[in-house]
């Protein structure tokens, strides 16, 4: 993320969050038009434990990990065993909020059946509850697949990071009448083909706010406005540790690279001047030596010292 003065930095919230009683799916869809449904990605055990204490229902293992985590330039390097992997490591740390992982590039587009064995194993695997894929009517017969295979779905429509090849990069969607049109029509056929809930990325929020009106089930906006059900965001974009120049929508919490700038620089210095480690973060002998004392290679034995 970028470090510019353009991106002010938040925080300051509540020293103790309540915690709400475990996310499953049908209390998150429940949730809809009742409270906002708070979602937060995570890729390994420190950051999940994080996101979880802090009071957050949802927690998405996503193929994003590929650009903040492993430094590629899109999503679609990520691997199924990658994301297995990542998952695994997010359910050691978390078991009240809902865990749902994304389904990688290539893991759903080449039939049903392959579709329904990749989701499987980020289910049994992995330990997700939920998978997530991309698209909308183009995707439904997938989505209907997975769930007759008593797999839960969230749906994601909108600007879709997987078809950057295809879009010509990452553009936003819905910005003109029969572009929102398409956007709604992907979003119903997404909830008609029974996913619990859709993500809405990169649209306008007048469109986000008439598909949410539109469909029973909940809408996790990113980048679309606040009249969704719910939202969610990069972790690593929210604590500063993402590199290069944040989305629009992307508000910091934290500068955390800049904090670890300062640590790593503190203990370059403590090092070079060998004030680090001092006598106090050294393990001390059991027995006092005499002066000069030394070891004998061959004996272990400690060696008097020559007259």
């Amino acid at each position: 993320m970028s470090n510019s003065p353009e991106k002010p930095v938040y925080g300051n919230g509540p020293a103790e969050i309540p915690q709400p009683a475990k996310v499953t799916v049908p209390r998150f869809r429940s949730a809809k038009g009742k409270r906002t449904l708070l979602c937060l990605t995570a890729y390994d055990s420190p950051t999940a434990r994080l996101v979880d204490e802090a009071g957050f229902d949802l927690i998405l293992v996503g193929d994003s990990m590929a650009n903040v985590v492993l430094g590629h330039a899109s999503t679609l390097k990520l691997s199924l065993d990658q994301i297995i992997s990542a998952t695994r490591a997010v359910k050691r740390a978390a078991d009240r909020p809902l865990i749902v992982a994304d389904m990688p590039f290539g893991t759903y587009h080449i039939s049903i059946e392959d579709t329904l064995t990749n989701a499987l194993r980020l289910i049994r695997e992995g330990g997700a509850q939920a998978v997530k894929l991309e698209g909308g009517r183009n995707r439904a017969h997938l989505i209907r697949a997975l769930v007759e295979a008593d797999i839960p779905v969230m749906g994601h429509v909108g600007l879709l990071p997987q078809s950057i090849n295809t879009e010509g990069g990452y553009r936003v969607q819905g910005k003109r009448v029969e572009s929102a049109r398409q956007v709604l029509a992907d979003a119903l056929a997404v909830e008609a083909a029974g996913a619990f809930a859709v993500v809405l990325e990169g649209i306008p929020a007048e469109v986000a706010q008439v598909v949410t009106e539109h469909l029973s089930i909940p809408t996790i906006g990113i980048g679309a406005g606040n009249g969704t059900d719910g939202q969610i965001l990069v972790f690593h974009d929210v604590v500063g540790l993402s590199m290069g120049p944040a989305p629009k929508f992307v508000r910091r919490y934290a500068n955390l690279a800049n904090v670890i700038r300062n640590a790593l620089g503190d203990l370059r210095a403590d090092m070079l001047d060998k004030s680090f480690p001092s006598q106090n973060e050294s393990y001390p002998l059991a027995e006092a030596l005499p002066e000069g004392w030394d070891l004998d290679v061959e004996t272990g034995l400690r060696r008097e010292p020559e007259a």
